[in-house]
């Protein structure tokens, strides 16, 4: 793996420490700019950790790789420097409609920003970049592929390039979940402008991947950037699957009139799933590669605006939603990995409201996508994506707290000294721990199976072929190994062949069996397994999860900074609801989805304050002078005239 040129700094930030000074100093900018611009333009009083400490490298000409977790304000911390600085910052975004989406919040807030995209016809493609010409733009998005084209870069060259901003950076590295080749060119934006600080953002990154963006960009000495990859206001539920569909319908007709997103793991199972939901008068589409471009672009645009609750799509639905107010996200099929899981799961609650992710599981979904992995020719591609599918198989099985075996993966402590382990309080694990269950016999006959192969043969195997030794299958391996003479051959043909598979997952959670080797690819039999073994001891392992109803969990609600967001009372609901057919008019006459008018968050706070005079609506979170000066007449009307 390419290796960055020296070992960068890395500041870190627990879940718990919120930055809220508003002091910044810059060698470019007065001390207090940023803040006053955070408060004038975007409304915020505060920062969110480690944004301020982004910035100001950033104002520095330091290039700096910030880790955030998707809801944590990555996009602000190129966007608040911008306005400090003299001349342009661009941004490599890697998708149409979030870089549509971005310029829109940005414009509704009063600053200047724009895009250059296929969208654009000769006229305004000619007259963005006149403005640009002019230094009448603060902000530019581009696609990564436009961006380092000779022609573009001529262009740039006539434009004050102050800062280059890298979007969904983990994109860049091999190593990454979803690595795009376009990305590696980038490099050639750093070349031609050397004197530009590069940030690079992305919400899911591992310390390998990390290190690779560095050096794949070419930056310099960067300052590496990572915040706690909790989300607090997350619940992770995991539900045995049993009728996918009538499953997810339960679920989402239990969340009222919340908009949520259902991942599917073929084109086929998203349309099927969207029927389904529109059957049960849940008004749903679905998103994947296989339509239209212009019915994809309908049904991303129905979703944001509001005019469905529900989009059910595969996984090319997703990176760049900025809709904040998506209050579930169902896996109906299980993810292929970890990273991929973490990101989608994300795009609930960026908000800072109580959402909830619920992923639907059966060993069914494992052969499936060990089926597809057999038909992977390259040996070490096909070794890195079994290894991620066995972390994202414990991860479903685990009976421990699944938020801190999430963040263990991104290498995070969860429970460290000052957390203490008394449970995370937002996952069905620690909400609802499992039962456990003595299976003395059937682990004694499965340990056996292991020591008897590693004894006969003098390898060890995984899990799927000890279930298929003690279940009696007939396989080519098992006569060409001669394993059928084994004397646990068949000894389990009363228990299905998953069943076993599960069962050595459990084995190894509690530390009867561990891995060796190469992942969950071969296993063995531990100490403690031996000397259980020996001692003929009970054996209790902790229950596999079993098919439930989906219901919705109690709700959590911890805010974007470790506060509390106000729950919306009683008293102040038919408000919010007047407030919110209010925001979608107006949204609706200017063209753009009602998160870009003002956030739920926003919503909730006049409905609670309901303020009447300019300085009691710039005091509520999310309002600036623009938007004061566009919407503060309109809800001040619509909250006198409610009384």
């Amino acid at each position: 793996m390419p290796r960055a040129p020296k070992q960068p700094k890395t500041y870190a930030v627990d879940p718990s420490d919120v930055a809220a000074s508003d002091a910044v100093s810059a060698d470019t900018a007065p001390p207090d700019a940023l803040s006053r611009a955070l408060k004038s333009v975007f409304g915020y009083d505060s920062f969110r950790p480690l944004q301020r400490e982004i910035m100001e490298a950033s104002l520095e000409g330091r290039d700096a790789v910030a880790v955030l977790p998707t809801g944590a304000g990555k996009s602000l911390c190129y966007q608040l420097p911008a306005l400090v600085r003299d001349g342009l910052t661009v941004v490599a975004s890697p998708l149409i409609a979030l870089m549509k989406d971005q310029v829109d919040q940005m414009q509704a807030a009063g600053v200047a920003a724009t895009f250059i995209n296929s969208t654009l016809d000769l006229d305004e493609f000619r007259a963005r970049c006149a403005a640009l010409d002019r230094g009448e733009i603060r902000i530019l998005y581009v696609a990564p592929e436009r961006l380092v084209t000779p022609e573009f870069l001529a262009r740039l060259a006539r434009w004050k390039v102050d800062a280059l901003a890298v979007d969904e950076a983990h994109c860049i590295s091999e190593w990454g979940h979803d690595f795009r080749p376009e990305y590696r060119q980038i490099r050639a934006v750093r070349r031609a402008f050397p004197h530009a600080p590069v940030l690079a953002l992305t919400a899911t990154a591992t310390p390998g991947v990390r290190e690779d963006i560095a050096a794949q960009l070419e930056l310099r000495d960067p300052a590496v950037f990572v915040a706690s990859f909790d989300r607090p206001n997350l619940a992770y539920r995991v539900v045995a699957k049993d009728d996918a569909r009538a499953q997810t319908v339960a679920f989402v007709k239990s969340r009222g009139d919340e908009s949520g997103i259902v991942y599917c793991q073929s084109r086929k199972a998203a349309e099927s799933m969207a029927e389904a939901l529109e059957r049960a008068g849940v008004p749903a589409r679905a998103y994947h590669a296989g339509l239209a471009q212009e019915v994809r672009a309908r049904n991303q645009d129905a979703f944001l605006r509001d005019e469905v609750r529900v989009v059910a799509a595969t996984i090319a639905f997703g990176m760049g939603i900025n809709k904040p107010n998506v209050r579930f996200v169902v896996h109906a099929d299980l993810p292929k990995n970890i990273e991929g899981y973490y990101q989608e799961t994300g795009r609930a609650g960026r908000d800072g409201i109580a959402s909830e992710c619920l992923l639907l599981y059966s060993r069914g979904d494992v052969a499936k996508h060990l089926h597809f992995l057999a038909e992977i020719s390259d040996e070490r591609a096909r070794a890195v994506a079994k290894a991620q599918l066995d972390q994202i198989v414990s991860f479903a099985e685990i009976a421990t707290c699944r938020r801190a075996a999430l963040l263990g993966y991104f290498g995070e402590d969860y429970f460290g000294e000052a957390r203490g382990d008394g449970g995370c309080g937002g996952c069905d694990n620690c909400l609802t721990p499992r039962e456990s269950e003595v299976v003395t016999t059937d682990a004694q006959k499965l340990m056996s199976c292991v020591l008897r192969i590693e004894q006969k043969s003098g390898f060890r195997v995984g899990l799927q072929h000890l279930a298929e030794v003690l279940s009696g299958a007939d396989t080519e391996k098992i006569r060409r190994w001669f394993h059928n003479e084994l004397s646990t051959y068949g000894a389990g043909k009363d228990r299905p062949r998953a069943s076993w598979v599960s069962l050595g997952r459990q084995l190894l959670q509690e530390g009867y069996l561990e891995v060796a080797d190469d992942g969950f690819a071969v296993v063995r039999v531990s100490e403690r397994g031996v000397d259980a073994l020996r001692g003929r001891s009970e054996i209790r392992v902790t229950k596999a999860i079993a098919p439930a109803a989906a219901e919705r969990t109690r709700e959590r609600a911890p805010s974007r900074g470790g506060g509390v967001v106000a729950e919306l009372s009683p008293a102040d609901a038919p408000l919010f609801d007047r407030l919110r057919a209010l925001r979608k008019r107006l949204a609706d006459a200017r063209g753009v989805p009602p998160y870009v008018v003002f956030s739920d968050v926003t919503l909730r706070a006049l409905a609670a304050e309901r303020p009447q005079t300019k300085d009691g609506f710039l005091a509520i979170v999310g309002i600036g002078e623009k938007k004061y000066a566009d919407f503060g007449a309109d809800f001040a009307a619509e909250i006198g005239a409610h009384g």
